[in-house]
């Protein structure tokens, strides 16, 4: 099992709600959150890194594929794609490859997540002048050492922002794992209000946790931001 704990919400039980097994339950779906995230996030960059790249290639044979994943993921919603992964997969395979639940989770998250990185790198691509690759060119670079030395790392650092974004997105993004039973904040306050009939309370404290992931992801991203700029540029005078 991948899950970071076996859930037991029996052991909860006659406790009340804010009992001290149930902040437990919550600290261990945390976690989960944290772990389908920060999985989903490193495949998605992953993805939207290859498929950017390959979304701005002159060889059709690079691009067109890539151009299908993007409008084919962006084009379906992300909780079709997640039952797709977990019942998909055990159907088409006649029941010889069955997904874990939280796996299926960070791959449909990941790769969901990969087509709107993709984009974002594509922008950040397009973004550069073209003098930049010309310059490059000049020195002797071939057309693969131009961007791997002078385009690409100056397209990462103007795409930070709407990466953190995108972060951010992830971690709601998440949420929706609760659909095929993964025990995350969002199935933890189902399971929760289904047993105490709490709703406004339980659901107030997955919002409050849910802000915390996306705060802290935010000051992260602010950080390297500030860390990574561009001197000079899109500053006011």
């Amino acid at each position: 099992m991948l899950e970071l704990l076996p859930f037991d919400f029996a052991a909860s039980g006659g406790s009340g709600l804010w009992s001290w097994n149930t902040l437990v339950l919550y600290f261990y779906a945390t976690l989960n959150t944290v772990f389908i995230s920060v999985t989903a996030i490193v495949i998605g960059f992953t993805l939207g890194i290859l498929a950017g790249l390959a979304r701005v290639s002159k060889r059709w044979y690079l691009r067109y594929p890539a151009s299908g994943y993007v409008y084919v993921i962006r084009g379906t919603p992300l909780l079709v794609q997640l039952f797709l992964w977990y019942f998909g997969l055990a159907i088409v395979t006649n029941g010889q490859l069955i997904v874990e639940p939280i796996l299926a989770a960070i791959i449909a998250v990941g790769v969901h997540s990969g087509a709107y990185q993709a984009e974002i790198v594509r922008g950040g691509i397009n973004s550069i002048p073209k003098g930049q690759t010309e310059a490059a060119r000049a020195t002797g670079m071939t057309e693969m050492q131009s961007m791997r030395h002078v385009i690409l790392p100056l397209a990462m650092r103007l795409i930070l922002p709407p990466l953190g974004n995108e972060f951010v997105i992830v971690i709601k993004d998440s949420s929706l794992a609760y659909a095929i039973s993964v025990a995350e904040i969002t199935f933890v306050s189902s399971q929760m209000n289904g047993r105490y009939f709490e709703p406004f309370q339980i659901f107030l404290f997955a919002a409050f946790l849910y802000f915390c992931l996306t705060f802290v992801t935010g000051q992260l991203m602010k950080g390297a931001e500030h860390r990574y700029r561009i001197p000079g540029y899109g500053e006011r005078e």
